[in-house]
């Protein structure tokens, strides 16, 4: 299920970004960014629309993921 983003309060979304900004295996490429520099990069493919955030009722979780590595 997509949830949007707008639908969630700031603080919260500023949290879930850090979070998965800060999970390991995460790459912005060869060039090193700083966490606001992660989280402001996330933001801008949010209200894009390349990014979305995703909760899985199955496993009760919330994810962001590339809107074209959807099925």
């Amino acid at each position: 299920m997509i949830i949007p983003w707008q639908d969630i309060a700031p603080e919260t979304l500023t949290n879930l970004i850090e979070q998965f900004v800060l999970r390991e295996g995460t790459d912005y490429g060869e060039v090193e960014m700083s966490l606001e520099n992660k989280v402001n990069y996330v933001i801008q493919q949010l209200k894009s629309g390349d990014a979305v955030i995703v909760f899985s009722e199955l496993h009760e979780s919330v994810d962001i993921k590339l809107r074209n590595q959807l099925q």
